[in-house]
């Protein structure tokens, strides 16, 4: 015999239900979105509209020489990116392309189409390819293969460098020797120092430093 919760019960799963952005143009994007959701049931549909929720730090930019990488050997498919497509110097000759992104840097953009690719939207995307088809997904996680329709495997989730934010290597991580040294005056507005109290600023996080040094908890370098 079950018993009646208060409200129903509560759930702690908290999860994303829109974007907390108000971008009218994001919003737009969602609303198309949710209806193919709704109307096809397609699983293409259903990650593109989760990822249109997602923070900024969880959409990482994906550079043009990832992009030229990872759509190798896949000609004639529709790289698909919820975020932003920069370019990369490194990168001398581009392959035509069809990617679709949610942004586009100038130069990005015109090499990928210098080269007699196109760079499309996600409603010029809905409008060629309602359901996801002949489509390669470059959306910034790890390496998921989703089925289509037909059950053929021809979709790839990968994630862009997300922890290669300048915030994250100053991050201190228990036995790992690879973090940034940290700036003495973090936390610190510019100017509000005066005299004594910069000086013992600067030796209160030397003496930090050093502790941490002695315990071994972290090995600081350079930036």
């Amino acid at each position: 015999m079950g018993i009646d919760l208060v409200a129903g019960g509560k759930s702690k799963r908290t999860k994303r239900t829109a974007p907390k952005s108000d971008d009218i143009y994001l919003k737009l994007l969602v609303k198309l979105y949710r209806f193919l959701v709704r109307r096809t049931g397609s699983k293409f549909n259903a990650v593109i509209l989760k990822r249109l929720f997602m923070s900024k730090v969880n959409k990482p930019p994906l550079s043009l020489s990832r992009l030229v990488r990872y759509m190798d050997g896949k000609e004639g498919k529709i790289a698909v990116v919820v975020g932003t497509v920069t370019d990369d110097l490194r990168v001398y000759e581009v392959p035509c392309l069809k990617v679709t992104a949610l942004r586009f840097t100038e130069r990005a953009r015109a090499r990928i189409e210098k080269a007699g690719g196109e760079c499309l939207t996600f409603d010029q995307l809905a409008l060629r390819a309602p359901l996801g088809q002949n489509t390669e997904w470059k959306i910034p996680g790890e390496s998921i293969n989703v089925e289509n329709e037909t059950g053929e495997c021809n979709k790839v989730l990968l994630r862009g460098p997300k922890n290669a934010r300048e915030a994250v290597k100053h991050l201190a991580r228990l036995l790992v020797c690879h973090t940034a040294t940290p700036n003495l005056m973090y936390g610190q507005r510019d100017g509000n120092l005066r005299g004594p109290e910069e000086e013992g600023t600067a030796e209160r996080v030397e003496r930090n430093l050093t502790c941490e040094r002695k315990l071994g908890l972290t090995h600081w370098t350079s930036v």
